[in-house]
């Protein structure tokens, strides 16, 4: 038969062409006169019509026989060839290991990261619990819960990021996450919130997505003398034993009293410059008593129980420590600057 004697013809050929093959280029080329769509295998098929019906199903077994058998052969061919390759490769990319080594600079800590692990562990030391919560924050955690009413400016398109999803704004504090706490556990509880707030500001001093920590302690007899020992510790832990502290009277929807700290001036040591507009003093934080609405609103006694909040942005803390003149030094990506506060 015609078909039998072409599969013998063309399995003695390409033997003998297997034989002198020498790279994948040649095997892929012999793959495709053998298998590709106009292959001479491929073709063998199309001559299935001309066979007499008793004999195609005899004929049709002998080509897939022979099509497998030169299957395996080139894969077989081409994993040699492939091990062939690296082999000689890596020969010519031999490595000198005696060489020296291309040197790569060292990195450095990001100041504002730094600073808010160095607050952080400051408090932790002193029994508190670091806290996380979600950066798109419900307007509920953000504003009402927080005795922050409906028409308060803190909730004006000017200083908070709305989400188009209704109801959803980017947190403009970390306080949500105190809310959460306090919804999750009963007191008593000791806890800070570090992490990244959002508002519509940009200036020298001011970005529009910063760092805060905020704390809160709730538990009985909690009192404001507590809250001042706590700052105290905490601002002489990272400015000096001999740095000046004042609270003054002031207002936040969430406390009540509720206070300012300020520092003495760590550029002029209190004699008056431009960094504190000469007064001696620079506003480091917020602080008061909890609002009893507040703790009404996360189902916490008033009666038994009562607490205070802090809060401090981490920029700013960073920017008295080291001396920063401009807040978007921190956002500028420039490892010029980030070196030098290696190893702080």
């Amino acid at each position: 038969m015609q078909i039998k004697e072409n599969i013998e013809a063309l399995e003695k050929e390409y033997q003998e062409k297997l034989k002198n093959i020498k790279d994948l280029k040649q095997l892929q080329d012999i793959k495709t006169e053998l298998l590709g769509k106009k292959g001479k295998i491929t073709s063998l098929f199309k001559l299935l019509k001309e066979v007499p019906p008793e004999k195609k199903k005899e004929v049709g077994a002998l080509i897939n026989s022979v099509k497998a058998k030169f299957e395996d052969i080139l894969k077989e061919f081409e994993k040699q060839l492939t091990e062939k390759e690296l082999e000689e490769k890596l020969k010519k990319s031999k490595i000198d290991i005696t060489l020296p080594g291309a040197w790569v600079s060292p990195g450095a800590p990001h100041p504002v990261t730094a600073t808010l692990r160095y607050i952080s562990d400051i408090f932790v030391s002193m029994g508190f619990k670091i806290e996380e919560g979600p950066e798109v924050e419900l307007e509920e955690y953000n504003f009402d819960m927080l005795n922050i009413p409906k028409d308060h400016p803190a909730r004006e398109m000017q200083d908070t990021f709305f989400i188009n999803k209704k109801g959803y704004v980017l947190r403009t504090h970390t306080s949500p996450v105190q809310i959460r706490a306090m919804l999750k556990q009963k007191p008593p509880l000791a806890v800070i919130a570090p992490g990244k707030v959002y508002r519509k500001d940009l200036d020298p001093t001011h970005s529009p997505m910063f760092h805060q920590i905020e704390g809160l302690v709730v538990d009985e007899n909690i009192t404001f003398r507590d809250l001042k020992g706590i700052l105290k510790i905490f601002l002489e832990s990272v400015f000096g034993k001999n740095i000046p502290i004042r609270f003054r009277p002031s207002y936040f929807p969430f406390t009540e009293p509720s206070a300012e700290v300020d520092i003495g001036c760590t550029v002029c040591k209190g004699k008056g410059c431009r960094v504190c507009k000469n007064t001696g003093w620079l506003e480091i934080l917020g602080c008061g008593m909890v609002d009893p609405n507040v703790f009404e609103a996360v189902g916490i006694d008033t009666e038994k129980y009562t607490g205070f909040a802090f809060g401090l942005g981490i920029e700013r803390i960073t920017m008295l420590k080291y001396q920063i003149p401009d807040i978007r030094l921190l956002f500028s990506n420039d490892m010029r600057f980030n070196l030098q506060f290696k190893g702080i």
